[in-house]
């Protein structure tokens, strides 16, 4: 019936019309995805670097713009986080109490232990899980740090071990303890921004979602009557 009403309106009117819906449906789609997809973020601080690089001249940072990440909302409601993954998460209460955050503040670390297992640094600032040691090429010997040397934490079930990749200025889990699975919002994916730092995933799902744009106009036009 509103095909009908819609064939009755002058030309100029069924164009606007068609404009503002598909729009709105844009807009939705955008609103859908940042809700439930993907949602981007800012590094604020020297954490994770030089993985992660924050704006000069805040303390730590080694460059003159912050990187820009997108973070996949979606991918911990199909699968179990993974070890070395870099995640988005909620600050616990504890990292509030032991003054590294505020209510509501999101971090980005990188995951290091998985629940049940049993986390150590080492007196020269290595990480060893269950008496083995961890493999990390992203940590840079000079941002080691010493502060938590000779400590050793076990991870409770149904929680996660972060820690930022600049083990000297990172206030993570080996201060406040291991992040509740229902904190994790998602799995940095990609770095959008500045353009020197583009990640090549990003490249490639905007060349898809380029490539599906195109085949949904051209199935939309086949099908508008002449």
């Amino acid at each position: 019936m509103l095909q009908r009403t819609l064939a009755r309106l002058p030309r100029p009117w069924r164009v606007a019309i068609d404009w503002i819906v598909t729009i709105a449906a844009a807009v939705g789609l955008v609103l859908a995805v940042k809700a439930w997809v993907v949602n981007p973020y800012r590094i604020p601080s020297s954490s994770m670097e030089p993985t992660l690089h924050c704006a000069r001249p805040a303390p730590g940072c080694l460059a003159r713009f912050s990187d820009r990440v997108l973070a996949n909302r979606f991918i911990y409601r199909l699968r179990s986080p993974r070890r070395g993954e870099i995640i988005v998460f909620r600050a616990p209460a504890a990292a509030a109490r032991a003054g590294c955050a505020e209510r509501g503040d999101t971090f980005v670390k990188r995951l290091i232990g998985l629940p049940g297992e049993r986390v150590r640094e080492d007196a020269r600032g290595a990480i060893w899980i269950d008496g083995r040691r961890l493999r990390e090429p992203y940590v840079a010997q000079s941002r080691a740090g010493d502060g938590y040397r000779g400590r050793a934490w076990r991870v409770p079930a149904h929680e996660y071990f972060m820690v930022g990749d600049n083990r000297g200025d990172s206030c993570d889990s080996r201060a406040w303890g291991p992040v509740p699975r229902r904190n994790l919002i998602g799995d940095v994916f990609a770095t959008y921004w500045p353009p020197g730092r583009i990640s090549t995933n990003l490249l490639v799902a905007a060349g898809v979602v380029a490539l599906l744009a195109l085949v949904a106009a051209y199935v939309r036009r086949r099908r508008q009557p002449d």
